[in-house]
């Protein structure tokens, strides 16, 4: 490489995540692989005659004894599997509920594999290897490339992406748990993509409203008080799961929404109502993603410490943003922010005299919310 050498991104750059798309476009003609990325596929049975592999990268792909020298030869890169992780380094997409609660129905939450990865990082020497250091940051970047992937050109390309922060804790059979569900759905009803921390709570009425916006109000109301029946994850995460997936059983076809949690809190589960989760080993990495993705705003209903960090990681991003980049911020609860967490003080004097000024908002009602918004 020369001292005036650049790297320079494959115009053709393509991500190849299963078997089938790679099938897909060999039957339409392809001849040559370069600038292409595939995600953990299975090629122990070779590739097809005739097409050229320069300029690919295999990520954590599988082959036949023998073949990785051939197609270093040819031009590839190969970056090997990693063992002895729960996980796919490597991984070509977002997770979805049923991957994450894989056979929830008939096993403990502790057989699943949001559960097998939670009680890995609680390892004695996993802070501590470098290797897994390596292992957990390949798979934060895969996740970011995957999330970026759908918001560029997949299920969420040109959405106005809200963000709903609250507390972790909010029980199912709170008035809170309901009044942040009618906001997840009226906001999906709007047309607007909801985001939030994936987890329970408020973050799980959030998307549960967003994801069955779609329903009648009899049936909103229906699956409320089914989920009610069981108010937390704890005692148990297993009997938590298992109330969502009978909801999801009765309405397979919700609204496509975001939720952005992390193993960091792995304490705390996922919710099973975002229907595309990009979850994060790295808390720090996660937090910036998710408020850098909700391009239409973010809502922040009464939260503790987690709630507080995002509103002024938030706050300072707003800081300083150049205008046009300014988003708004609305947080709910009078009371909550003034007084029990008195973040809106601060957030207000921030705010004087410069841009983010006028798109910060204290309120009180989802109505007042939604009008800020809209």
């Amino acid at each position: 490489m020369t001292a005036h050498s650049v790297f320079v991104r494959n115009p053709r750059s393509r991500d190849v995540e299963t078997r089938e798309q790679f099938d897909a476009l060999v039957r339409s003609g392809a001849t040559d692989m370069a600038g292409w990325k595939l995600h953990s596929i299975d090629f122990s049975d070779g590739l097809p005659e005739g097409l050229d592999p320069s300029g690919a990268v295999f990520l954590g792909c599988s082959f036949a004894d023998g073949a990785q020298a051939g197609l270093r030869q040819a031009g590839a890169l190969l970056f090997p599997a990693v063992p002895d992780v729960p996980f796919d380094a490597y991984r070509g997409q977002l997770y979805s509920p049923g991957d994450l609660f894989e056979h929830i129905a008939t096993r403990p939450y502790e057989d699943t594999l949001d559960a097998r990865i939670y009680s890995w990082t609680r390892g004695a020497d996993v802070r501590r290897d470098l290797y897994v250091t390596l292992a957990t940051a390949l798979h934060d970047h895969a996740i970011s490339d995957a999330l970026d992937d759908v918001l560029a050109a997949g299920t969420f390309a040109g959405s106005r992406i809200v963000g709903v922060m609250g507390g972790h804790d909010l029980a199912r059979d709170d008035a809170g748990f309901a009044a942040a569900a009618v906001l997840g759905r009226r906001l999906a009803a709007e047309g607007f993509t909801i985001a939030t921390g994936g987890g329970p709570g408020a973050m799980e009425a959030a998307n549960f409203g967003a994801y069955i916006d779609g329903a009648d109000d009899a049936e909103f109301e229906r699956a409320l008080a089914e989920l009610a029946r069981v108010p937390s994850f704890t005692p148990s995460v297993t009997d938590w799961a298992r109330s969502a997936a009978s909801v999801l059983d009765r309405y397979p076809d919700g609204r496509a929404n975001l939720g952005i949690p992390t193993w960091f809190y792995g304490h705390e589960p996922p919710n099973l109502f975002a229907t595309h989760i990009a979850k994060y080993f790295t808390n720090s990495v996660r937090e910036a993603i998710l408020l850098q993705r909700c391009n239409g705003g973010i809502i922040f209903l009464p939260g503790a410490a987690g709630t507080v960090q995002e509103i002024f990681q938030d706050a300072c991003e707003n800081y300083y943003a150049s205008e046009g980049d300014v988003r708004p911020m609305v947080l709910v609860g009078r009371k909550h922010w003034q007084t029990t967490l008195p973040a809106w003080d601060l957030v207000q004097s921030l705010g004087r005299g410069r841009l983010m000024g006028e798109r910060i908002h204290l309120v009180d009602t989802i109505d007042e919310a939604l009008a800020v918004l809209g």
